[in-house]
């Protein structure tokens, strides 16, 4: 499994050779330093942070392998037929023109939102007196069952939870300034962090 934490730059458009406008966002992916190798894993992290930022028994586990505190820690999948050493940096390059990513992050979180937002609701009659045009209206029923079903859609908190969009293309591997281009959108708002991850339900074309 190739992965790479990496921080949502924003969207933006390109041109194909054909003129078709495609929406895509861009990516600062790596470098992510290797921090430890395991019988399955490899623990990585992303983002350089500043000393007095981190507890002392986490500036201690840098030190101790030579490399600058990072902000984000995560661990990652190995690909099974490569090896790796603590230090060595994974960059953009792991992927390349054409592969098809999972980008994992958190949503953005919108408050407290009514059904007709959160659930995509249609809302009731908006004319002829009626009243409850965008109210949530019946949620039960009488003597069977006597209460409510779980999972009942209804108002609540909307957002800022983990998401995975799969099977996204990537556009355009820029390794110098260390981005990735990927066609269509990806969870979070702008500098927030992601896990990109090469899809496991579609292969490279």
């Amino acid at each position: 499994m190739t992965a790479l934490l990496g921080k949502k730059i924003g969207m933006t458009q390109l041109f194909t050779e054909d003129g078709q406008k495609v929406s895509v966002s861009v990516i600062e992916a790596g470098p992510c330093p290797v921090l430890a190798v395991k019988a399955r894993n490899i623990q990585v992290g992303f983002d350089v942070a500043k000393e007095n930022a981190l507890r002392k028994s986490e500036l201690g586990l840098f030190k101790k392998i030579n490399v600058a505190p990072r902000k984000l820690v995560a661990e990652v999948l190995k690909e099974a037929a490569r090896e790796y050493k603590v230090g060595e940096e994974l960059k953009a390059d792991v992927f390349k023109v054409g592969d098809f990513v999972d980008v994992t992050g958190i949503s953005k979180g919108k408050g407290f939102q009514g059904g007709m937002k959160r659930w995509h609701w249609h809302g009731g009659p908006a004319t002829h007196g009626h009243t409850t045009h965008r109210r949530v209206g019946s949620i039960g029923s009488t003597t069977t069952p006597g209460r409510v079903w779980k999972g009942h859609h209804m108002p609540g908190h909307m957002g800022n939870v983990q998401v995975t969009t799969q099977n996204l293309r990537v556009v355009k591997v820029d390794v110098e300034n260390n981005l990735l281009v990927i066609k269509g959108a990806v969870p979070g708002h702008n500098n927030s962090y992601v896990i990109i991850k090469k899809a496991k339900k579609k292969k490279a074309q």
